[in-house]
């Protein structure tokens, strides 16, 4: 179990640096196309892979079983958190984008014990609103500079913490590859509502690759992910998904020339120190149980 658990650490770490750089992509790709038709292309790149991984599997992706409520629930989830994100990506630092998603662990434990019943004592509530706490500290409504783009970030945290917490309601028989095929068909429904909207233009070369660029390293980061969920303990392999904060810090100051203030760096260390103790309640909870 210890080589499974350094295996699927590697793993989420280089999971995290996939993501990081799809990230980096995708607001480069913002610079010249609408948010909905970068969604919409990623998210009608995504489906035929995990389509194809699914058939590998022996597993239908037309069936009764994607009617499921969790699952629907889920793909909600799915294409509230991604509009939140990615709007917010377009417009705000990498950095600071990737400082509040942290947040996202912390709102899922909140929406278990409220909405699963699970036991979440005092010390983990203290963490939820300390974490809380950084997140005002990083985005900073009460000031001159504030953006409200940043809101999108809420839409973006609460999104895919609903898309986390009902994941977990999902019958087992029903494949990750599965599930992942049907939150992409809706990331590109999304997409394409956003374009309705926002229209769409022509994608010059540079931008194919940024498109590109961003369906690979995306598609490769879920893999991964999926990976090293599956092969080491999730209390130890899951605190690693905060190393994207430092991919992102370092993509941003390298690509973008991004320096991220005194308050979005406090901030930051709030939200990930808070998370990293939660789960550290969390595992201490079981190891007792």
């Amino acid at each position: 179990m210890h080589s499974d658990n350094f295996k699927g650490s590697l793993l989420m770490i280089a999971a995290m640096a996939l993501f990081a750089v799809e990230d980096m992509f995708i607001k480069l790709a913002s610079g010249a196309l609408p948010s909905g038709q970068i969604v919409f292309v990623l998210g009608a790149c995504g489906v035929p892979v995990f389509w194809a991984l699914a058939r590998a599997r022996g597993e239908a992706i037309v069936t009764k079983k994607a009617l499921h409520p969790a699952v629907l629930l889920r793909n909600l989830g799915e294409m509230l958190g991604t509009l939140g994100f990615i709007i917010a990506l377009a417009a705000l630092p990498l950095a600071l984008v990737l400082a509040v998603m942290q947040a996202m662990p912390l709102v899922v434990t909140m929406g278990a014990a409220l909405f699963l019943g699970e036991s979440v004592g005092w010390r983990r509530w203290g963490a939820i609103l300390v974490g809380f706490c950084g997140v005002l500290l990083v985005i900073r409504p009460a000031s001159a500079s504030f953006d409200p783009t940043a809101l999108w970030l809420i839409l973006g945290v609460l999104g895919m913490g609903l898309r986390d917490l009902v994941s977990r309601a999902i019958p087992r028989e029903f494949g990750n590859a599965q599930v992942s095929a049907w939150g992409l068909i809706a990331v590109t429904l999304l997409g394409g509502l956003m374009m309705v909207q926002g229209g769409a233009v022509t994608v010059a070369r540079a931008d194919m690759g940024w498109l590109a660029g961003g369906v690979a390293f995306g598609t490769a980061g879920y893999l991964a992910v999926t990976t090293a969920a599956r092969t080491g303990e999730v209390s130890i392999v899951a605190p690693f998904r905060y190393v994207r904060l430092v991919f992102a810090m370092i993509i941003g100051l390298v690509v973008f020339a991004e320096v991220p203030d005194f308050y979005t760096l406090l901030g930051a260390a709030i939200i990930v120190t808070s998370g990293l103790y939660a789960f550290m309640r969390q595992r201490a909870r079981a190891a007792r149980s």
